[in-house]
């Protein structure tokens, strides 16, 4: 892991970019805020058609500028969009102003996205008939099935690495659950895709004891 000052730094800009440059777009234009992993990143998943590629912005594919020493703003008169929040959506909203340069670091950026590629691998393996969803709000990526969430986070104020998670709508008891909200682990302690699925499974059938 690297420092983690630098990781949720990067963090933090990667979030304010999804929710201010892809998000907020998105929803202006086709009603709805949900965004998907990508190769190397993660997009939106209806128009306009923008992504985020360790560092860079894609529009429709091509890139149209590099997102650390860039502003929000300009990046998206480069995009051709209207940079903000999917106002009326939900209350929070990351703190990064819009006429700031962004600070990514590029490392921290591919543990990130790293994350959210086998978290999606393991929750399709997991639920086949659902699709993972990177929610703006949060950041992170989840399903729910049967009443239970299921996900990966890129880290927040409680955990601030990359973190699985099991959310029971209601809550449950005993050795598996080791945080209030449920259960979590964090990327580095799973240390793969197999394992990760092993812990998403886990999850399953101690929400059904």
């Amino acid at each position: 892991m690297i420092p983690i000052d630098d990781y949720t730094r990067t963090r933090e800009n990667l979030h304010a970019v999804a929710e201010q440059l892809l998000a907020g777009p998105e929803y202006r234009r086709s009603k709805t805020i949900r965004l998907a992993p990508a190769a190397g990143g993660f997009a939106t998943v209806k128009a306009p058609e923008l992504a985020v590629r360790e560092d860079v912005l894609l529009l429709d594919g091509a890139p149209v500028g590099t997102l650390h020493g860039a502003t929000i703003a300009d990046l998206a008169t480069a995009a051709g969009v209207e940079p903000g929040m999917p106002d009326g959506v939900y209350a929070g909203r990351t703190t990064v102003d819009p006429n700031t340069p962004l600070w990514i670091d590029t490392e921290s950026s591919r543990i990130l996205t790293r994350a959210y590629e086998l978290g999606d691998a393991a929750l399709r393996a997991l639920a086949p008939d659902h699709t993972p969803v990177l929610w703006s709000e949060h950041f992170d990526l989840g399903i729910d099935v049967d009443e239970v969430n299921y996900g990966v986070s890129p880290g927040d104020s409680l955990i601030p690495e990359p973190y699985a998670y099991v959310g029971p709508w209601t809550p449950r008891t005993g050795d598996f659950w080791n945080q209030s909200f449920g259960a979590a682990r964090t990327m580095r302690e799973l240390d793969g895709a197999d394992a990760l699925l092993e812990f998403f499974s886990d999850g399953r059938r101690n929400a059904k004891a």
